[in-house]
Parts: C-alpha cells; structure tokens; sequence
C-alpha cells in the first residue's frame, strides 16, 4: 500500500470540493512549481509532475469517481479479494456501465493509474497522425500521414487549448511567449495572419509527448473589422473635409498611408485602399512570396464638431449667409 497516492492530498483540497476549487487549487501550485520559475530545481520539477498527475486524474468526473472507488478498497487488508467481492454490489448500485470496474485486477497503485490515464500500450497499431502542417486555416487543405508505433510503454495523447490573440499580432504573427491554463509558459512561433478558427500545432507538448493544438480566436479591434479578407473600418471626417476633398490620413494594418478623398463626399460612402486588407486564405504565409490580400474598405463617417471657437462659429454664420445649396428645395417635387 505504499505507493497509494492521495491525490486530494497533493493539490491541498478536501475529498468533496468542487471541480472549480480543484482547478483554482492546481493553478495556484503548478505556477509556483513550475520548471520555468524554478530552473534547475529538480524537487519542483517533481512536484509539478506530481501536481499535474493529480489534477488529470481529480479534474476528471469519470477518472475521479474511478480513483475515489479504488481508494476505498485499497485501504482495506486483502484488497484484491475485498475489491471482488465489492465489485457486483458497487456495479447493482450505480446502474453505471461506465464504473463496472474490477479493481481487483490491479497488483498496485500503479497499474491502475497507468490504466487510467492510458499510460500503457499492449499492441502494435498503426494510426493516422494530426496535419502535417504546422497549421491551417479553415477552408485551406490539409495534409495528414501515417506512422506505424512501436511498442511502447506510453500513450501519446494530443491536447487542445484556446489562444486569443490581438488583431495586430494575429496579422504580424512573430514569436511570443504564452501561458496556458494548466501553468505552462511556451515560447511559440506563431505565423502571420491568423483567424479565428485556425489550429497551431506544438508538437511534443500535448500529454506523454503527444501534439498540442492552439485554437486561435482573434479578439474584436475597437477600429478594423474582418470582412472575409477585407478589413472594413470607419473613418470620421470634418465637415469641410467633405465638402472641399483632399489628402487625408487612414490607419491600416501596416502604419498610416495617405488617401485622397475627392470634394463633396457624403457620410456612408465606402473608399477602398488595395492591398492593404488581411492575407487570403490559402495564401502563403509562411514563405517570403508576396501574399494574396484583401483590401481595406474606408467607410466615411462625417462628424459635425460638438464645441466651436469663437472664430469659427463667424465663420460659419458668414458661410451659411453666402452657401447656395439648400438641401431641402426639393422635398415637395
């Protein structure tokens, strides 16, 4: 019985807490033993193992029904024999297929914690892995390969995380470092002009060497909007601006580019600036050719001034007595 892990124990939590007070707890403790806020410490490298072994098992409701049965037979003298004899009473009980579990079948601790977390591999198979590609976007190919697996004594199992990323960096892309929700911090490559919905694999950093992916979400911008691979934005105009045109300056993604708007423009009106939008999809973003891109949609938006000098409310008052356009000479017909 030595090599039974209490698991509630190592995360610091009681038997019956919540699955939030489980996952608060091994955030607040794999960040203080993490492998990169203790290089070279080899007791916290343990510990985190040790952290991160409990919370896949406790922040499991299946794996942790399984692991909360186990423990109670273990405790007992003869366990094998008392875990048979409990198992048709627990299988009566729960009316669940998914517990009928034989736990007198496990020597130890440890092969039923192998078994629980797929740690062993008792065939030969061939299987297909994850695309090939580091990423892909939706609606580009995707290629995918064959491995055959040697014998081995682990399983290698791919995870999933969300990252969400500005529209800024998602467009530039470049390296960046990340943390995840299970306390790891990863340096990660990402490529230039992600969207939402895009998969970036990290290969080897999933569970017991598997692939992690980063499903990419790009937070909404207070002034782009993606339209497909136009980026569309509102720009606001002065009211002599309108009437009298000439060079104005627009953001974009790439810096300030100088526009010129033509006299007499009304609010609404869409411009568009070529080239100047979001790389296409399908697009090589990855190679140093030139990218497909969108363009960017400049909607103007004239914005009458709230507050006036002095100045400029004579001057106003001099233009409103020498305009001839009336706006409503024709509203009758």
């Amino acid at each position: 019985m030595q090599n039974f892990r209490n698991y509630y124990e190592i995360l610091g939590v009681e038997r019956d807490a919540s699955s939030d007070e489980i996952k608060t707890a091994y955030r607040k403790l794999a960040r203080r033993y993490h492998p990169d806020v203790n290089p070279d410490n080899k007791a916290a490298e343990d510990k985190f193992k040790e952290l991160s072994e409990a919370y896949e098992v406790l922040g499991d409701v299946t794996k942790r029904s399984q692991y909360d049965q186990f423990g109670k037979f273990w405790q007992q003298q003869g366990f094998q024999g008392a875990a048979r004899a409990a198992k048709n009473v627990w299988n009566k009980t729960t009316g669940n297929g998914a517990q009928e579990v034989d736990f007198g079948e496990y020597r130890n601790f440890n092969d039923f914690v192998d078994q629980l977390l797929n740690r062993r591999v008792t065939t030969n198979t061939t299987s297909t892995r994850p695309p090939q590609t580091d990423y892909y976007r939706p609606g580009s190919s995707k290629t995918s390969y064959t491995v055959p697996s040697a014998r081995s004594t682990t399983t290698r199992r791919d995870a999933e995380a969300r990252l969400t990323v500005p529209l800024e960096k998602a467009y530039s892309g470049g390296r960046e470092r990340i943390r995840l929700e299970d306390g790891r911090s990863l340096e990660v490559n990402m490529p230039a002009g992600m969207i939402t919905g895009q998969r970036i694999r990290l290969k080897g950093q999933g569970m017991s060497g598997g692939d992690l992916y980063l499903k990419i979400e790009v937070s909404p911008h207070p002034f782009f909007k993606l339209e497909g691979s136009d980026v569309v934005c509102q720009l606001p105009i002065t009211p002599s601006e309108a009437v009298l045109g000439g060079a104005i300056e627009v953001p974009t993604l790439d810096g300030l580019v100088k526009m010129t708007i033509s006299g007499g423009v009304r609010s609404g009106q869409r411009l568009r600036l070529a080239n100047k939008g979001y790389p296409e999809v399908g697009s090589d973003a990855r190679g140093d050719a030139p990218k497909e891109r969108g363009d960017q949609i400049v909607e103007l938006q004239i914005v009458m001034p709230k507050e006036l000098t002095t100045q400029e409310r004579e001057l106003y008052e001099k233009l409103r007595q020498l305009e001839t356009f009336n706006p409503r000479a024709n509203l009758l017909g």
